[in-house]
């Protein structure tokens, strides 16, 4: 049966240890990233006032001139990090659908805590991916209320990876080894008001599938919002769910299960044209990226006789530079 919403899950009784609760939670959360690859988790765990105070420093931060904003601009295509002006992205390039840039900002920072004398995290096989982060002046909060939400999504992905493991039959701690050096990306985003109509085709985030093992989102309620792509061709709306988080995979995490599991093309489409004064909206997005060299090759039990392996091994790190450069390549429409 092809879903017409995302399923809501509490993972508390996973949070909470016991067996039965861990195989029930893991049962539910494999059955949705088979179905439709997003879910809606509660009972998370993660203090509400620090998700706020998140949130209030990302639309203090947005709510800075321009000229202020654009100092702490992206390095360079390759470093996710800094400040990316409004249509400064198109999402849809990663697929190479060469569509009118996203109606959106954003702000983004990767690893808080890197050593710098361990050339794992240097060496020139490291490339970008510890990139030193870009920190506003303004606000004063943004830096440390930032690190600590990081770190709070640090540890929700690594207990989702553990229910991803035993959902697929695997131990409990399959993944650790291949996220105790994640390169992931903590991202606000802010959606401005529309005061003059989208070109053809130009949306607050173009249709896209997310790059790594998992994506955790707060949004906010307000016209013009996610929508996730059904088996029948659907776009679903992923309405914001008070107290939750949504969650979806990412293509690594397909080429894991050989398409058993879907990364979900997904979109946030623009407001209705008498609600676009009024429609802004600010989410806060945490991209899971395991280890720049773990290997993404078939899991054993995702393939047989019946579903060869599609995919060859590819390692985090290259998968991840060569989506973010195609995305941040935006060319005139």
């Amino acid at each position: 049966m092809t879903l017409k919403a995302v399923p809501i899950i509490d993972i508390s009784p996973f949070l909470k240890g016991t067996p039965e609760g861990k195989k029930k939670v893991a049962a539910e959360v494999g059955r949705a990233c088979r179905d439709i690859g997003f879910l809606v988790i509660t009972g998370h765990g993660v203090p509400e006032a620090l998700i706020q105070q998140t949130y209030d420093t990302a639309k203090a931060f947005f709510d800075l001139p321009e000229a202020e904003k654009m100092k702490v601009e992206r390095p360079s295509p390759d470093q996710v990090r800094g400040y990316s002006p409004l249509m400064g992205e198109g999402l849809a390039y990663s697929l190479d659908d060469k569509t009118p840039p996203d109606l959106k900002e954003s702000f983004s920072i990767g690893p808080t805590d890197v050593p710098a004398s361990d050339p794992y995290y240097t060496g020139a096989e490291a490339g970008p991916h510890f990139a030193p982060n870009v920190w506003p002046a303004s606000p004063s909060l943004l830096k440390p209320v930032w690190t600590e939400y990081f770190h709070a999504m640090e540890k929700l992905s690594a207990q989702l990876m553990a229910m991803f493991a035993m959902a697929l039959d695997l131990p409990e701690d399959f993944f650790e080894d291949k996220i105790d050096k994640h390169i992931s990306m903590l991202r606000a985003l802010n959606y401005p008001d529309q005061t003059t109509p989208p070109e053809p085709g130009q949306m607050r985030a173009g249709a896209h599938s997310d790059y790594g093992s998992l994506t955790i989102v707060r949004q906010e309620e307000a016209p013009g919002g996610l929508e996730v792509l059904n088996d029948d061709g659907e776009w679903v709306p992923a309405r914001p769910v008070p107290g939750a988080f949504v969650v979806n995979i990412g293509d690594l995490m397909m080429q894991w299960t050989n398409d058993i599991w879907k990364s979900t093309m997904h979109r946030v489409v623009n407001p209705p044209r008498d609600k676009a004064l009024g429609s802004r909206r600010i989410s806060l997005v945490f991209f899971h990226q395991p280890n720049y060299d773990a290997m993404v090759t078939c899991l054993d039990s995702c393939h047989d006789d019946s579903r060869p392996i599609k995919y060859a091994p590819i390692s985090s790190g290259d998968h991840l530079k060569s989506k973010f450069v195609k995305q941040t390549s935006v060319e005139a429409a």
